[in-house]
C-alpha cells in the first residue's frame, strides 16, 4: 500500500512540475512572438495553437496538485458561519459530489478520447495534430481529483480546514 501512496505522490508532484515547465514554455514562446513582432519579423505561426494546447495541458496536470494544497478556488463564504456539526455534513456533501463529477466526466473523457484515437481525427489550425492529443491527460487527471477528493472524504484532510488568511496565500 506505501507504495501505491507513494507512486501516487510522486505521479501528482511529477505533473504539477510539468505543468510549470509547459507554462513556462508557454511563456517564452509569447515572448518570442512578441519580439519577433516587435523587431519587424514574422512570428511563427504554430506559437498560437501551441499555447492553447499548453493551456489546457496545464490547467489538466496542475487541478489534482492545487486541489492537494488547497490551492483551488472553492467559496466558503457560508461554511465558515456554519456550526461545526453541519459544517462538517455540507463538507462531506461536497466531497461526494466532486468525486461524483469528476468521475462522470472521467468516464466521458475517456469515451472520447477512445473515439478520436479510433477516428484518427485531426486538428487543424496552424498545424495538424491527433486530436486525442488534446484528450490525452483529462481522464487521468480526472480520476486524479476524485482520489484527492476521497482523501478528503475520508478524513486524511480537510478542506475546510486552512483559515481564509492562510489560503490567499497560497
Amino acid at each position: 500500500m506505501d507504495a501505491i501512496v507513494k507512486g501516487y505522490n510522486h505521479a501528482l508532484h511529477g505533473m504539477a512540475a510539468l505543468a510549470g515547465i509547459v507554462i513556462f514554455a508557454a511563456f517564452a514562446m509569447i515572448v518570442v512572438d512578441v519580439l519577433m513582432r516587435i523587431v519587424g519579423l514574422e512570428p511563427f505561426v504554430f506559437i498560437l495553437t501551441t499555447v492553447e494546447y499548453i493551456l489546457l495541458w496545464f490547467t489538466m496536470l496542475a487541478a489534482p496538485y492545487l486541489l492537494r494544497i488547497k490551492g483551488h478556488v472553492f467559496i466558503d463564504a457560508v461554511t465558515q458561519f456554519l456550526p461545526p456539526k453541519i459544517k462538517w455534513s455540507v463538507a462531506k456533501l461536497v466531497y461526494i459530489l466532486g468525486i461524483t463529477a469528476c468521475l462522470i466526466y472521467g468516464y466521458h473523457l475517456v469515451i472520447l478520447l477512445i473515439e478520436s484515437i479510433q477516428s484518427g481525427e485531426l486538428d487543424m489550425r496552424s498545424f495538424e495534430i491527433p486530436i486525442w492529443i488534446l484528450f490525452l491527460p483529462m481522464p487521468f487527471c480526472y480520476f486524479m481529483c476524485a482520489v484527492e477528493f476521497c482523501r478528503y472524504l475520508i478524513g486524511i484532510d480537510d478542506m475546510y480546514s486552512q483559515a481564509i488568511q492562510d489560503r490567499e496565500n497560497v
